[in-house]
């Protein structure tokens, strides 16, 4: 299917093609509506939906019982490390709650390495404040079924969807969760595979197209190892946690290429001001 020059189907696209005018960017289905027939079937139908197109592969039976018996006890080791771990510090927390009293729901937005704490500070509040309600992006993948079902074992809300396989439907599930299911889905900007510390567009776009504003999150650990491509932070147990939360920054209706690319840039600064606040808060 053709995709319309001023859409922009995938959230990880490395590039932006330059327009010599403003546009406003629409979703990636507006102009067509086949590609909201994605009929996919409830309960563990889904897991076999978009991936298969690609693959032809379906869960087998002894891989769902498998999957059933990991899913807890995988949520439980990181439930365990999590308590092991002291947060001692949350920078900017009203930022939080400001936003939820204005919008019905945002992009929480921070870099893959600071995945660990920040995904677990947004689900624990989740108990608090009632208006949020945080989403993830997972493979679509049989194999990303094991990660859907931790996920929806901790109470998150899971997109099944891929940046880089099934990037318009992935956008789209995050149009809707935005707009429509008030579902606070989580960007992480380099990911899913980097390169790292680069802002891709995505975030940009999704939040002009749905009129929410992204909230620039970052963390520090007192001791910590750094892992895989993106130096992923994985603090040591018993480490002193900081998170910090910047301002929610809204993005306008009407962009040209250079203006979207400007917004990178401040959002690449804003999630490294959030990131110096937090280890200011530890002492490091």
């Amino acid at each position: 299917m053709g995709t319309p020059a001023h859409s922009f189907p995938k959230l990880s696209s490395p590039g932006l093609t330059r327009q010599s005018q403003a546009t406003t960017v629409a979703p990636p289905y507006a102009e067509n509506p086949s590609l909201m027939s994605d009929a996919r079937p409830a309960g563990d139908a889904l897991r076999n939906s978009i991936y298969k197109r690609y693959t032809g592969r379906r869960m087998g039976r002894a891989r769902r019982l498998l999957y059933r018996f990991a899913a807890p006890l995988i949520l439980g080791i990181a439930r365990l490390w999590w308590r092991s771990c002291r947060i001692v510090a949350v920078v900017g927390e009203e930022n939080l709650q400001q936003t939820l009293a204005r919008w019905p729901s945002f992009l929480p937005c921070y870099w893959h390495q600071h995945t660990l704490f920040c995904a677990q500070y947004l689900l624990r509040q989740q108990r608090r404040l009632p208006a949020l309600k945080v989403g993830f992006l997972i493979s679509p993948s049989v194999d990303g079924e094991l990660g859907a079902m931790i996920l929806r074992r901790a109470q998150a809300h899971v997109i099944r969807g891929s940046s880089s396989r099934t990037g318009a439907l992935a956008l789209k599930e995050y149009y809707h969760a935005l707009t429509r299911d008030a579902v606070s889905p989580v960007v992480s900007p380099d990911g899913p595979r980097g390169p790292r510390w680069q802002f891709k567009p995505g975030a940009v776009l999704l939040a002009q197209m749905s009129g929410r504003p992204i909230l620039p999150m970052a963390y520090a650990a007192s001791r910590a190892s750094f892992i895989h491509w993106d130096r992923f932070v994985l603090p040591w147990p018993f480490a002193r946690i900081a998170i910090a939360i910047g301002e929610p920054r809204t993005v306008p209706r009407v962009l040209d290429a250079a203006r979207v690319e400007a917004l990178q840039r401040e959002m690449s600064q804003a999630l490294r001001d959030a990131f110096q606040a937090a280890r200011a808060a530890l002492g490091s």
